[in-house]
């Protein structure tokens, strides 16, 4: 079975279990948590992946390390993820299980790109405005700091793009200056 099916499967299995205890936000906001250790942290994932290491002290070691600050239903997983040997199907059952919760939550993911860091007034401003075009009744936004953009916003929320950039604007009167209709 490919790593994505069984990321799945664990992502869908937990999201389930979350759901039933209402703890989809909480549970989101530890696996987000364990993403960034594991992203920020080579050593961790080469210790928690490392064939010599036996599952008992992979287990012993991610709860010392983790067990204080997870509840545990997501501990259990991980746990689960260990014995079956399949730890290397943690980042893509966080992703999945991510997607899961806020589409239950009606909830999208924003990356908002800006030539400078936006306040966080503006960023709850645009998030309440595209909510409503994206047809969700939130949005979480990432400001992501583009320095090579002259000025404006480009806004992506799944596989649309809004792009309110000076480039864009300027490409467009180009095309349409070339095209004759201007």
């Amino acid at each position: 079975m490919s790593n994505l099916a069984v990321a799945n499967r664990y992502a869908y299995a937990l999201f389930q279990l979350a759901q039933e205890k209402n703890d989809l936000k909480k549970v989101n906001e530890e696996l987000q948590a364990v993403k960034s250790v594991v992203e920020s942290t080579p050593e961790f994932v080469s210790l928690i992946s490392h064939p010599k290491v036996t599952n008992q002290q992979k287990q012993q070691f991610i709860q010392e390390n983790l067990g204080e600050v997870l509840s545990e239903m997501t501990l259990n997983t991980i746990l689960l993820l260990v014995e079956r040997k399949r730890i290397d199907s943690l980042v893509p059952m966080i992703n999945k299980f991510k997607e899961l919760a806020y589409e239950a939550q009606d909830v999208a993911e924003a990356q908002v790109y800006s030539p400078k860091p936006l306040s966080e007034k503006e960023q709850e401003h645009i998030a309440k405005i595209f909510a409503k075009k994206a047809k969700k009744s939130r949005l979480e936004v990432t400001n992501i700091v583009e320095s090579e953009l002259i000025g404006g916003i480009k806004i992506r929320i799944g596989d649309r793009i809004y792009d309110g950039t000076v480039r864009a604007q300027l490409d467009q009167i180009k095309r349409q200056l070339v095209a004759g209709t201007r």
